[in-house]
């Protein structure tokens, strides 16, 4: 085997629950919006990775699957721990080299991950990182997964990826980075990230759902307030003051919601 054929895909996700899944967007979408949006994402995800080539496909999953997911996939529950322990016993589950995404980055599409699925993908490369603008990262590749590459690196903080990264780096490994991406953890992220890829679910849900609130005439500009409470659930990503988003950018384009 070479190439993608002989990756395995992992993706760490949260059953899509109200009141358990995207607690951040809350309360400019109410907790059943919330999780709407976080099963379109996931969805979307796993639509992109099924089509992928793949040695195998896993889902670490907290919670049950529904019927979002799509057939081809080994679903496994996840550890007990924080992310970084159950990051490390996803990839320690897995043998050769494993390609790792989140459940937010619905824009996720094949091209951003054909570096890591090329041919040659693993020739001079030992891991690959997808970082996210706010801080964190949103895949990680590794050639051998090893889980104390994961073990004690500092999850959901705006130096999350920028950890990682030397944690990699100080295990001697050849790291290249995959393209930058915007994950979905506050409401100002919704319509931006649906811009991305506004052909899939998670756009298809993002207007509805803002089409319903001109509907009813509760539109309202989101704050674009670094947001300091944790990520709430495992998303790969960092958060809090310092994180690289651009604000600016995002109370000039995005469609707001009222707080409910």
């Amino acid at each position: 085997m070479s190439g993608g054929d002989g990756v395995t895909l992992l993706v760490i996700a949260k059953e899509p629950r109200p009141g358990r899944v995207k607690t951040r967007l809350t309360p400019a979408y109410a907790p059943a919006e919330a999780a709407q949006l976080a099963e379109a994402a996931l969805a979307d995800t796993l639509a992109v990775v099924r089509d992928l080539p793949a040695r195998r496909r896993v889902l670490a999953l907290d919670g049950s699957p529904g019927d979002w997911l799509p057939p081809g996939f080994d679903v496994v529950p996840q550890a007990a721990g924080g992310l970084d322990e159950r990051l490390a016993a996803a990839f320690g589950g897995c043998t050769g080299p494993t390609l790792l995404v989140g459940m937010d980055t619905p824009q996720l599409t094949a091209e951003l991950l054909a570096p890591a699925l090329a041919d040659d993908a693993w020739s001079a490369c030992d891991a690959y990182l997808g970082p996210a603008l706010d801080g964190g990262f949103w895949a990680l590749g590794l050639a051998r997964p090893d889980p104390e590459l994961l073990r004690g690196v500092p999850m959901s903080t705006a130096r999350t990826g920028a950890a990682q990264h030397r944690r990699l780096l100080g295990a001697g490994l050849r790291v290249r980075e995959l393209p930058p991406l915007r994950d979905v953890d506050t409401p100002a992220d919704v319509p931006l990230v649906a811009d991305a890829a506004p052909h899939g679910r998670f756009a298809a849900t993002a207007r509805r759902l803002a089409a319903r609130d001109r509907a009813a005439g509760t539109r309202s500009a989101p704050s674009t307030a670094p947001d300091t409470t944790a990520v709430d659930g495992p998303a790969l990503t960092g958060t809090g003051p310092g994180a690289a988003v651009d604000d600016t950018a995002r109370a000039r384009t995005a469609p707001g919601r009222a707080a409910r």
